[in-house]
Parts: C-alpha cells; sequence; structure tokens
C-alpha cells in the first residue's frame, strides 16, 4: 500500500474511528485501525466488538492495499503534524508503516489485516431517515439519566420505540427519567423497543455534532445502524428488558410550582456547597409563593436561601439530590421550569415552559 493524503483528511477520519478504540485492550489487533486503499479514497474501521465506526477520506492512491495499524498512535501524529501538510502512506521492507510528511518520519508496527475482526451488518428489519437535529436532540435531553451501575445493564443506556406516533427516547437510573420524543420518521412505524448502550449513544452523538443533514438508522432485534455523511457507525444492542417506565411518571400530581429556572440553578448550586458529598440532599420548603431551599449537614454547617416562586398550593416539604436538580435544570430551555408536585415521599414530574416533547422525574429523597 501507498498513499497520500491531505493531513485534515487523515485527521477528521481518524477522529471519527479511533475513539472507539480502547486504550487497553488484551486483544492487540482491537488496538488497531483498518485502513484500505482504492479507487482514490482511504477507509478507516476501527471496533471494539460491540461497536464499529467506518469513514472514507480522499486520498491519492499509487498503490492499493489493506493494513492495520495503532489507531491512537497514528491520530496523533496526525493530530500533532502541522495544518497544510501532505501526509504519506506506505508499506517498507520491513512490513511496517511508514508515516511522512514534510521532514517528520514514523514507522509503525502493523498486524495483518485478515485478522481484523468484522461486525455482520444483516437483517435490519426497519430503516428510516430522520433529521441529525431531532436524534441530536433526542440525546440530549436524556443521557444524563441513564444508568452507570453494571449489575442493572438494562438501564446502561437509552431506550427507543415508536410510541402513538411519535419516536419516543427514555433514560433512567432509577432515581431519575428522562423522556423526548420528536415526530415519527417514514419507516419508523411499528420499531420495536431498543437500547442503545451509553458507549455508542456518546460516539453517534459526537458524530453528529453540529450536522444539519439527515442520517439514515437501520435497526434490527441485535444491532443498530447510523449511517451519515461517509461515517458509518453500527452497535451491538443491550440485550434486555427496559422497565415499564409509564409507571414511574405521575399523572395526579396537583400540586404545581412555577420557578424562573436559572434563578433556581443558582440558588441550588449555592446551597448544595454545605450538603453532604454522598447523598448531596436539599430539602425543598414550599408555602404560599415562597421556596426555602435548606441544607443541614452536621459536619459543615447550614445553608439557606428563600426564592419567590409561582405557588399557591399547601406548605409542602419535600427532599432531593441537588445534583440531579441541577441536571435537569440543564435540560430546560425557557425561563422557567414547572414542578408537579404531590407529597414528601411521591416523585415530581417537572416540565420546561418552551418545550413539550420532553418531560423529567425526580425520586425525593428523606431529609
Amino acid at each position: 500500500m501507498k498513499i497520500a493524503i491531505e493531513r485534515a483528511d487523515l485527521l477528521k477520519a481518524l477522529g471519527h474511528v479511533q475513539s472507539v478504540v480502547e486504550r487497553r485492550n488484551t486483544i492487540p489487533i482491537l488496538s488497531n485501525v483498518l485502513m484500505s486503499a482504492s479507487d482514490g479514497k482511504l477507509n478507516f474501521v476501527a471496533t471494539d466488538l460491540d461497536i464499529e465506526i467506518s469513514e472514507s477520506a480522499d486520498a491519492s492512491v499509487d498503490a492499493p492495499g489493506d493494513i492495520t495499524a495503532p489507531a491512537h498512535t497514528l491520530y496523533d501524529i496526525a493530530r500533532k503534524l502541522p495544518d497544510g501538510a501532505q501526509v504519506s502512506l506506505k508499506i517498507n521492507n520491513d512490513e511496517r508503516l511508514d508515516v511522512d510528511a514534510g521532514r517528520s518520519h514514523f514507522t509503525l508496527p502493523l498486524l495483518p489485516a485478515g485478522d481484523f475482526p468484522k461486525m455482520t451488518a444483516d437483517g435490519f428489519t426497519h430503516e428510516f431517515d430522520m433529521p441529525a437535529a431531532d436524534l441530536r436532540r433526542l440525546i440530549d435531553k436524556t443521557k444524563f439519566a441513564i444508568s452507570t451501575e453494571e449489575t442493572r445493564y438494562y438501564l446502561n443506556g437509552i431506550y427507543i420505540h415508536a410510541h402513538d406516533g411519535v419516536l419516543r427516547a427514555v433514560a433512567t437510573d432509577g432515581h431519575r427519567l428522562a423522556l423526548s420524543e420528536t415526530p415519527l420518521p417514514n419507516g419508523a412505524g411499528g420499531l420495536p423497543g431498543v437500547i442503545v448502550p451509553r458507549k455508542t449513544v456518546a460516539e453517534i452523538r459526537r458524530l453528529i455534532d453540529g450536522m444539519d443533514d439527515d442520517i439514515s438508522v437501520a435497526v434490527s432485534d441485535a444491532k443498530i445502524r447510523f449511517s451519515l455523511s461517509g461515517a458509518v457507525l453500527t452497535s451491538k444492542l443491550i440485550d434486555g428488558t427496559f422497565p415499564d417506565y409509564e409507571r414511574v411518571i405521575p399523572r395526579n400530581n396537583d400540586r404545581e410550582l412555577v420557578i424562573d429556572n436559572k434563578v433556581f440553578a443558582d440558588a441550588v448550586d449555592r446551597v448544595a456547597t454545605i450538603s453532604a458529598e454522598k447523598s448531596r440532599s436539599i430539602k425543598l420548603s414550599l408555602s404560599k409563593d415562597n421556596l426555602s431551599l435548606l441544607v443541614n449537614n452536621p459536619e459543615s454547617g447550614n445553608a439557606h436561601e428563600d426564592l419567590m416562586v409561582d405557588y399557591g398550593s399547601e406548605d409542602l416539604e419535600i427532599g432531593f439530590n441537588a445534583k440531579y436538580l441541577l441536571d435537569v435544570a440543564n435540560q430546560i430551555e425557557g425561563r422557567d421550569a414547572t414542578f408537579m408536585l404531590d407529597g414528601p415521599a411521591s416523585p415530581a414530574l417537572v416540565r420546561d415552559s418552551e418545550d413539550k416533547d420532553s418531560l423529567f422525574v425526580l425520586m425525593p429523597l428523606r431529609v
């Protein structure tokens, strides 16, 4: 193999694929990126056996071929080369990869391309196109609630499914729940519920950052594939049953609290300075048009702040994890956040004044 490629094209493609490669691998070839050169294109593939990303870049191909080289090392080289550099990649007589750019020269070890694992991508039962902005929004509104508990593996991702004419995304860790939906794309009708793993969510979000085009999505019982402007991400799905999230969304909460979201978030952040590191608990004490934020920590002291709010129901005291309150506040786009409350032991329903397609549920704490 012998090719020449612009540094910017090499960096962009490697930047997209190398992030899926784990820094530590017990299988050496999984630390490598597969590069296939032919017909004026250089195609890159990286995998961790659960996710596979491929992307192509324009290149001047003098001798076609397939090789695998260390993904992170090659990316770091490309990243540190000067803008506008022309990069030459060729296999030398020692069966190693020579990387040349200007006066810089590197030699990297290779592993056989034939040993590189390929992920099968067939059997997709549902295929549809959707705007990248819609997928980006579904991810951004829900990803913060994905569980990190490996024992509850079925919560380690975003649950995506068709529901009453919309495409709905849901994530929960048992302490909070985030739900967002968008109009159902053509071809997505009857889409079964699938759980997209946390790492896949992060990778596709990075790939579609700033994109305005449509992306193609294909789903099977075991895999999901995203195709977009030269890049393809294929991932295994989480093999598990997502819980019946509808049961935990409160439907009869009738105590309405409307509050300026930024004022609320800033106040929560201030009083939480005193809260215990482990529980991060904060008490909300509500009375007519007034909210008191209270923290009592025997080791660190006390904190208290009053806010003017729109609240006309019975007095109520309820506790929450301050971090979870701030996570939800970060998702509110409008000026006001609306909390629908019931009692001190009942979950709270939170909505955004400017976003009718998303909702959040917070479980209370004893304080």
